[in-house]
């Protein structure tokens, strides 16, 4: 991938997750909001914050995995040294993933409230 696509790529996801949520908090009281439009946009923060954490730990633990396969596949004796931090990697992963959904959860307890 050329590097302007990157750069393309990166500024999109930095829009997308820096500057649209501001859009949230535009509208004053004499605009016409009300509290759906709070518990609406607390729903769709949920599910992007919950969405954006499976899909990043997916990756990062496939990553993760290929990385030590690969070690392994080059280095039969050393597997047993790659296996545990592998393990204690992919398990720090999965805490991360669980820290989007408990953040996600509390969104939408904050909302109903």
């Amino acid at each position: 991938m050329p590097f302007q696509k990157k750069l393309a790529l990166a500024a999109l996801s930095f829009a997308a997750t820096f500057l649209l949520p501001i859009l949230a908090f535009a509208q004053d009281d004499r605009a016409g909001s009300n509290s759906f439009d709070v518990k609406a946009w607390a729903a769709a923060g949920a599910g992007i914050a919950i969405g954006l954490g499976v899909l990043g730990g997916a990756l990062g633990q496939g990553r993760a995995a290929a990385a030590a396969l690969e070690g392994i596949s080059r280095n039969p004796g050393a597997a047993a040294r790659i296996q545990t931090p592998m393990i204690l990697g992919l398990a720090l992963i999965e805490s991360l993933v669980l820290l989007a959904f408990v953040i996600a959860f509390f969104l939408q307890l904050f909302a109903k409230g």
